[in-house]
């Protein structure tokens, strides 16, 4: 059994006019390995986002289901963390009692929930900042708190929507790789939403490529690079090959824009 199935997922959305409905994903099937790292890659308007949502149970399918452990997904879920584009911080509460929330938004009754929100600020980096508000930190350092916060409950799987999308290209890629050494030490089964192909190579063990009108996988590819990965990797023959396949996947209209390598 795979740790993530979903079978002939259908989701639809009442157009504006209410004169019928909209197909944001038709019939998708797909099976995510535990502890594996899967991207998904395709262009705006396929249902990459979509797809997260539902695996989260945020959304309920049309038709189709979504299982964790053969278990079908009817809500959210303390085994599923999210992690936003935005960051979806609360101005008002400093790094720590951000982190600190989800433990409390679920009752947290393992152990000191302090003491556990400052283990998972110190790994991402944030030591020393544990009483800064949001609006004292960078992008990047935002996205440390919604990483830290979303580790913080023991989830099994991670699932980030374009966590990096608004950082500048430098720091999406050290936070890329920032990401890459968190998940070594949790090993949490990842799925992650990005519109970079380089984001997508580099980061995944399979790159699941999504295509448009309606959403549906076009194809996977198994990422065969050793891990760690390394910045050197770039310019393998290899590396530019996954490149150039994902890229004849996407068409010529729908090549992600490289805002930047993870």
């Amino acid at each position: 059994m795979s740790h993530i199935e979903i079978d002939d997922l259908t989701i639809t959305y009442e157009t504006a006019d209410q004169a019928g409905r909209f197909v944001a994903i038709d019939r998708l099937s797909l099976r995510i390995e535990r502890g594996t790292f899967v991207t998904l890659v395709g262009p705006s308007g396929c249902g990459k986002s979509t797809l997260l949502l539902a695996v989260d149970g945020l959304i309920q399918p049309a038709a189709g289901e979504v299982r964790v452990d053969g278990t079908p997904v009817t809500g959210p879920g303390r085994e599923r963390a999210m992690v936003f584009q935005d960051f979806a911080l609360m101005p008002w509460r400093t790094v720590i009692e951000n982190v600190r929330l989800g433990l409390e938004l679920h009752r947290w009754r393992d152990g000191d929930p302090d003491r556990r929100a400052q283990r998972f600020v110190e790994l991402v980096g944030l030591a020393g900042f544990e009483r800064h508000h949001p609006h004292q930190l960078s992008g990047g350092m935002r996205q440390r708190v919604g990483i830290a916060r979303a580790l913080a409950v023991d989830p099994e799987i991670l699932l980030l929507d374009e966590p990096f999308g608004a950082l500048d290209a430098q720091t999406r890629e050290t936070m890329g790789y920032e990401l890459l050494r968190i998940w070594r030490e949790q090993r949490q089964t990842a799925l992650f939403v990005t519109h970079s192909i380089d984001e997508a190579i580099v980061l995944g063990d399979r790159v699941v490529v999504m295509g448009k009108d309606p959403g549906r996988i076009v194809d996977a590819l198994e990422i065969d690079l050793p891990r760690p990965r390394t910045l050197d990797m770039a310019d393998s023959r290899q590396y530019v090959e996954y490149r150039r396949r994902v890229r004849s996947l996407l068409g010529p209209g729908d090549a992600a824009p490289q805002a930047g390598s993870a």
